[in-house]
């Protein structure tokens, strides 16, 4: 069996980032397809590169069975998109950051998270980070419902 590589794309990859790899990685498992796919998220930016997601991500995801203590921050590498099938932006600045980094052979790759879902297409899973709770479950119902969706659209695929 092939295993499809995904890697989260925000700011600082503390937020939104490792709230899409927590929550696609969970679903997964929960759909039965967790085999199939890895996860993992990376920063366009190092300014946390080493730290753990936002206290406020852990609580709120912790509190829908999603854990993402042991994450650490990262930024993303010249070989991620060498290595990951897909690198999802969380929004359009991520985009277009990722863009331009990206080798041209491996510009098929990048897209927008929230791509996968109709609903929210062309969208952006909005920054938390000044927010106060409302934000962080914000995120997550967005999180949630793109995972889903990608996750059952990418089996149904293979």
């Amino acid at each position: 069996m092939t295993v499809e590589r995904i890697l989260f794309v925000c700011t600082g990859n503390i937020c939104r980032s490792p709230t899409a790899e927590g929550v696609a990685r969970g679903l997964a498992g929960r759909l039965g397809c967790g085999a199939r796919f890895e996860f993992d998220s990376a920063a366009t930016h190092g300014y946390h590169v080493g730290e753990p997601p936002d206290p406020r991500s852990v609580a709120a995801a912790a509190r829908r069975g999603y854990d993402l203590a042991a994450l650490r921050a990262r930024r993303v590498t010249e070989f991620d998109f060498t290595r990951f099938d897909r690198v999802l932006a969380m929004g359009r600045d991520h985009l277009t950051w990722l863009r331009r980094a990206c080798p041209t052979a491996q510009r098929d790759k990048v897209g927008l998270f929230l791509d996968f879902s109709e609903e929210f297409a062309g969208g952006e899973v909005p920054d938390p980070y000044y927010g106060d709770a409302a934000d962080f479950e914000r995120v997550l119902d967005l999180v949630e419902h793109a995972a889903e969706c990608m996750l059952r659209k990418l089996a149904q695929a293979r």
